[in-house]
């Protein structure tokens, strides 16, 4: 079985440190691809030595968080978009977070809108946070229907018509960890998904999947995701893992 790992921040300094284990054991576990999504300015530069350090492993993706977007955001953009070039598989992760501070929404959607803008530009897809704000994620989304932008809601957590209003709009859902939490639902919502609509993430090193919630994540677990997904669509693990990995190959242009 080959399985992707659609999200992982496996460049922060707790898991760098120890990335030839992290990379040997998701390797054991079957991982084939490892994609990272950057969220500032500071982790563009250790996410790109593990691209170098794993080519055709782990793949970058270049994009402001929403958490990131502070007062001087737009000259964070500037400086993370002037150094783009073909490395980048995609735009992310960006989105909205409305978790942690409401006030700063405005400028969470210009920033959003930017790197939207960006994506459409050089065709690319994006990876989008949304945390406490699928309406208002959804309605910006509906913006730019029928305008090329397509990508996945990672970590997705919202209700079946979210999902459904996500996947008309041409968008993928990535299935994390939360998916093993008990009382979580949304396995209750993503037993009435089509797998062909669903990528699998770990989001390491956060989220990590029940047994191992509360410790550090690593992309060697995501076949604990990958079995959860399984028994609640009534199907074996191979097929899980083949397609998704065929939609995270078809959605980042993947060979």
């Amino acid at each position: 079985m080959n399985f992707i790992d659609t999200h992982a921040h496996i460049y922060v300094e707790n898991m760098i440190e120890d990335s030839d284990n992290i990379i040997y054991r998701a390797k054991q576990a079957g991982i084939s691809k490892i994609l990272m999504p950057n969220i500032d300015v500071a982790s563009i530069s250790p996410m790109l030595s593990l691209t170098k350090e794993f080519p055709n492993y782990c793949y970058p993706m270049l994009g402001l968080h929403p958490c990131d977007v502070k007062d001087d955001y737009k000259t964070a953009l500037d400086a993370i978009f002037s150094q783009f070039s073909s490395e980048y598989i995609a735009v992310g992760e960006i989105g909205l977070d409305l978790y942690w501070d409401k006030t700063t929404l405005n400028r969470q959607i210009d920033a959003f809108r930017y790197q939207a803008d960006v994506a459409i530009e050089k065709e690319l897809p994006i990876s989008v946070h949304v945390r406490d704000a699928f309406p208002q994620m959804l309605e910006l989304l509906e913006d730019y229907r029928g305008k090329g932008l397509k990508g996945v809601l990672h970590c997705f957590t919202g209700t079946f018509e979210q999902a459904t209003q996500a996947i008309d709009l041409g968008f993928y859902l990535g299935v994390g960890g939360v998916l093993t939490f008990k009382n979580s639902g949304v396995d209750k919502t993503l037993a009435n998904i089509g797998l062909e609509h669903l990528i699998l993430e770990t989001d390491s090193p956060y989220l990590a999947p029940s047994p191992y919630r509360g410790k550090q994540n690593e992309p060697s677990y995501l076949p604990l995701i990958a079995k959860r997904l399984a028994e609640i669509h009534h199907i074996n693990i191979e097929e899980v893992a083949k397609q998704t990995a065929q939609n995270a190959n078809r959605l980042f242009k993947l060979s």
